[in-house]
């Protein structure tokens, strides 16, 4: 089936994102635990910034609503997407002292792997409601929100200011759940907040854990992925993806469609980077006017070939990378 998204050909931008920005320290030791580990490979990080990276790779035409310590490590930030070809006129530096929130990585094995993360007045949460301009929000096809960014102020007005906008310039919005608990006070503020962003957006993308948390105050104790997809329906979504791990995704359209995405089992690496790759082939794919079933596929090819890269960021594969890759996939299983 076709997307039923309708995208804006006229504006500049095809995609901005807005929310986390931050430091990945990876272990160039890896297959041990993080005490082991004697040196580390910095690279950009954070959810949104991450799919920013990846849609940028695709040919995208990409911006950024956030912001950066102003030290060495935000000019290494800013300076990167830059370098990405990424617009970079609403990367803002934060002047109150606020320093970059910073994930060591643990690769034990490529399926045992964790994070450590340092988000001590993170700076990524303080992008204000001034610094998200409605001319720069409707200049764009799509905007691309993610749940961390919701989980304080002033970052959570920005997030919702710029939601209310988009919707407003009918620029079509999507959410990247991104649940992570330690970035929250508790599971029902996260829920509230969750569930209230979620109603603006026209495509929702999480794990089945997280659209749990989203659920836990109005339809606790529920697996069935329909009756969470149809929740949203009577909102504003068009498109609800519930991510299943090794298993894969299911996408469930307005029309009652349920679309089971492909799967490119792989050795891993490690296991991050998955999701956000993922998200930016598959945004990628519905902006181009490919089908559902399509953009699915590509997210899984380029979510198959990070999680085989020691980077995130770095990783992220152009469009005839993810093409060769399924198209030798499929010869090598045929």
């Amino acid at each position: 089936m076709m997307n039923n998204l309708v995208f804006q050909k006229d504006r500049p931008l095809d995609f901005v994102a807005i929310g986390r920005i931050g430091l990945d320290l990876n272990p160039n030791e890896i297959n041990r635990p993080l005490e082991e580990s004697v040196t580390f490979t910095k690279y950009l990080g954070g959810s949104p910034a991450n799919i920013a990276v990846a849609m940028a790779a695709l040919g995208a035409k990409t911006g950024f609503i956030g912001t950066v310590a102003d030290d060495a490590m935000g000019r290494y930030l800013k300076g990167y997407m830059e370098g990405k070809g990424i617009d970079s006129s609403s990367i803002f530096t934060d002047k109150t002292g606020a320093k970059t929130g910073l994930a060591f990585t643990e690769i034990k094995s490529p399926t045992d792997c964790s994070l450590i993360m340092y988000r001590e007045n993170a700076v990524d949460l303080k992008v204000d409601i001034c610094h998200v301009k409605e001319d720069y929000i409707k200049s764009a096809k799509a905007l691309l929100i993610s749940g961390t960014a919701l989980a304080a102020s002033p970052s959570r007005e920005a997030v919702f200011a710029a939601l209310d906008l988009a919707r407003k310039n009918d620029i079509v919005v999507f959410f990247d759940i991104d649940y992570r608990p330690y970035t929250w006070k508790s599971e029902e503020e996260t829920a509230i907040y969750y569930s209230l962003a979620a109603e603006k957006c026209d495509v929702i993308v999480g794990t089945r854990e997280e659209f749990d948390m989203m659920e836990m105050i109005t339809n606790k104790g529920n697996k069935d992925d329909y009756v969470t997809a149809k929740k949203w329906f009577d909102f504003n979504a068009k498109i609800v993806v519930i991510k299943h791990g090794k298993e894969g995704s299911i996408a469930y359209t307005k029309e009652g469609e349920a679309i089971t995405g492909a799967v490119f089992p792989v050795v891993p690496v490690k296991t991050f980077g998955a999701g956000d790759s993922y998200a930016g082939a598959f945004i990628y794919g519905l902006i181009n006017g490919m089908s559902v079933e399509k953009s699915m596929e590509l997210g899984a090819g380029s979510a198959a070939i990070v999680v085989s890269s020691h980077s995130c960021s770095d990783a992220m594969p152009t469009l005839d990378t993810i093409k060769d890759f399924i198209e030798n996939y499929e010869k090598k299983i045929s």
